[in-house]
């Protein structure tokens, strides 16, 4: 059987996440672009109408106002799927690729729903043509970059955050969870925080953006919040103060807020939050699974998404776990923490992709058409690890 042209050619890769799409091709390292997963549009429509999309709707928070922002996706489902094909076509372009020249992988979150999925399949069969799809949970591919085939993924992106247990290569489906603390709220928590440090407003888009940058670049966890706070309060504040300079040049003072801010994992109730912390969430969802799968989850807990990349979050999350479980158990539990853990999903999906092994897995256009889009629930079992 000949090669059709599409497989020659390296698949394009798409992590869909709510917050950043990150794109390239698989077999590569790292993804080529990572923009983010937003556009924005004149509020006030006259003659034809200007769409940004990503790092250039973020670029005119700053310098235009009356725009409309809207992100295409939210707590990891696809809200406006007329958005989501306008960043699609972005990054598309961004690649110079020819959607319809490629296969195209992309990431979904776990539980994604069916009808969601066979939108997907539409607008890439049927609106970019492309010749070939798979489509592969986010969490399985986070682990397969990890080099593993056992663990549990604490996934938390900006939209959401998924607890996935997974025992050779198959994800234990009814232990799944769900947390729709993320890295969006923790950006709202740190507008709060920043207004109540700085005495004054945060509720502009561009506030906002500051906010993101704040968390992103001088946020860390503390190991013993309490003992963190009573340093900042005694004004020992030499070792938390951080000075950030904003769009317009004026530099502010960050303290408190520094670690105030990641608390929230933790503890949601400090911002008055209805959500479990992430220590709960994971051990709920390992005491779902068979008993006597329980440590070996435990001794393999996998961080991913930027949402994770908190400086002392490693070492804090598996001190909160060993509090929580027996202490038998409690020698067990070791958490992973990757340096490219922010783009770990894409990683995996770019290694799966470029398998030799993996080259029936994916669905030709010509299979969509004969078969309907049901053909994506049999052939892209979302929660099972494809590995041969």
């Amino acid at each position: 059987m000949n090669s059709a042209p599409w497989d020659e050619e390296p698949a394009v890769i798409l992590d869909n996440g709510s917050g950043n799409i990150k794109c390239g091709f698989a077999g590569e390292e790292v993804p080529r672009f990572v923009f983010p997963n937003i556009i924005a549009t004149p509020k006030q429509r006259q003659g034809p109408t200007p769409v940004y999309v990503g790092d250039d709707a973020l670029a005119h928070t700053h310098t235009e106002r009356g725009l409309r922002y809207s992100h295409p996706m939210a707590h990891g489902i696809v809200s406006d799927w007329d958005a989501m094909a306008r960043v699609w076509t972005h990054a598309y372009d961004a690649l110079r690729a020819d959607p319809a020249a490629q296969a195209v992988l992309l990431t979904e979150a776990p539980h994604n729903p069916t009808q969601h999925r066979e939108q997907m399949a539409a607008v890439l069969f049927e609106h970019f043509a492309v010749p070939a799809l798979q489509v592969q949970i986010q969490a399985v591919l986070a682990l397969y970059a990890a080099g593993r085939t056992d663990g549990l993924v604490l996934d938390s992106g900006d939209g959401v955050t998924h607890v996935v247990p997974i025992v050779e290569g198959h994800a234990v489906t009814p232990a799944v969870r769900r947390l729709e603390l993320a890295g969006r709220e923790v950006t709202e928590w740190m507008m709060e925080l920043l207004s109540d440090e700085l005495q004054r407003p945060f509720t502009t888009s561009a506030d906002r953006e500051v906010a993101r940058m704040v968390k992103e670049r001088l946020c860390y966890v503390a190991q013993s919040f309490e003992e963190e706070l009573e340093k900042a309060e005694a004004q020992e504040t030499s070792t938390t103060a951080e000075s950030f300079t904003l769009p317009d040049g004026e530099t502010i003072k960050i303290t408190r807020s520094r670690f105030c801010c990641p608390e929230i994992l933790f503890t949601p109730a400090i911002a008055e939050k209805p959500y479990e912390s992430i220590q709960r969430t994971i051990v709920d969802s390992v005491e779902a699974c068979p008993i006597d799968l329980r440590r070996r989850l435990l001794n393999n807990v996998v961080l991913s998404g930027g949402n994770t990349m908190f400086g002392g979050m490693q070492q804090r999350l598996e001190n909160e776990l060993k509090e929580l479980v027996n202490k038998r158990a409690a020698e067990d539990v070791h958490v992973v923490a990757a340096n490219e853990r922010k783009f770990s999903v894409w990683i995996g999906a770019a290694i799966l992709g470029s398998l030799t092994s993996f080259s029936s897995e994916w669905i030709t256009k010509q299979e969509y058409e004969e078969n309907g889009p049901s053909i994506l629930h049999k052939r892209c079992d979302s929660l099972a690890f494809v590995s041969k």
